[in-house]
């Protein structure tokens, strides 16, 4: 499975976040602490700097070489500060049926739509899906789906819910959306007769707000019929954190944020903390939706539940 982080607040370096901690992203890699499964089939962000030309648009990059040996992201990553960031590394099973390639690598931004996405997880029958799903992407959306994931799918019945595409969305309008491609997925399920343990965590980002997802299909259920094919994935339930403060730093040793929720000005949520140290982070419930912006210089969180 994939790993991913969303940093939302004060500018801050991307090396800081990308590889500077002892569990940064890019070192997610290759020891991800909470998931036993090297993430080698690409890595991918985009950045908001508010002082950039049009920073209303974000950095973008993506590639599918290994972002631990790639200088040019790491010369960006020394340069570049942010004030919101999403960033990706994704992970698959092996299989013949699996492509690596650009096009598959998150997050995902279709042109004119300021709401980017990442996923970590995996529909199961994916396949057998997306000629249901695409009863409910609208129809200009369609042709921009270039590559085979079943993240790109969820992305395109995202946005394909929301009022306005081409604006950024509501936090309401945001969280509608959402529910209704919940709805929408747990229907075709129905309709095919899948049953399987199928994850969906999400991470969105438009420069200005961010949400995480939480979510899981049909927990626990298993294809006992072979035990091969049994992901470790499938076992826990798929982990999602956060964490708030200010002045996110290397602080006695240790990569954080310090002062604490109440005088915090910065929101960081990853799929796994960056630190060692867990005692400043949160766990996001399971089913659950996070979201926050930035309002008079604070983060205002919002968490609501999906059941």
């Amino acid at each position: 499975m994939c790993r991913a982080l969303i940093y939302l607040g004060e500018p801050v370096l991307l090396d800081n976040l990308l590889f500077q901690p002892d569990s940064a992203l890019v070192r997610q890699i290759y020891t991800p602490k909470m998931l036993h499964m090297l993430n080698l089939a690409g890595f991918g962000l985009r950045a908001w700097a508010p002082f950039s030309h049009c920073p209303e648009q974000p950095f973008s990059y993506a590639s599918t070489a290994l972002a631990v040996f790639d200088r040019n992201l790491k010369n960006l990553a020394e340069k570049v500060c942010a004030s919101a960031v999403l960033a990706h590394v994704r992970g698959v099973s092996y299989s013949t049926n699996v492509d690596i390639s650009i096009q598959n690598v998150h997050p995902f931004q279709f042109p004119g739509v300021p709401l980017v996405m990442a996923h970590n997880g995996d529909l199961h029958r994916m396949g057998e899906m997306k000629p249901e799903l695409a009863e409910y992407v609208r129809p200009e959306l369609l042709p921009l789906i270039r590559g085979t994931t079943d993240s790109e799918w969820i992305y395109a019945l995202v946005v394909s819910f929301l009022p306005e595409p081409t604006r950024s969305p509501s936090q309401s309008e945001l969280t509608a959306a959402i529910r209704s491609v919940i709805e929408v997925l747990q229907t075709v399920r129905r309709k095919l007769g899948i049953d399987i343990s199928s994850p969906i965590n999400l991470f969105f980002a438009d420069g200005q707000q961010v949400a995480a997802v939480r979510f899981c299909f049909d927990f626990g259920c298993y294809q006992l019929d072979a035990p091969e094919r049994l992901h470790e994935s499938s076992l826990s339930y798929l982990s999602l954190w956060y964490t708030l403060g200010r002045d996110y730093a290397q602080h006695d040793g240790e990569w954080k944020m310090i002062g604490g929720a109440e005088n915090a000005n910065s929101l960081l949520i990853a799929s796994e903390p960056l630190t060692r140290d867990l005692s400043g982070w949160v766990e996001l419930p399971e089913y659950s939706m996070l979201h926050a912006e930035i309002v008079q210089g604070r983060p205002q969180i919002t968490v609501t539940d999906l059941a």
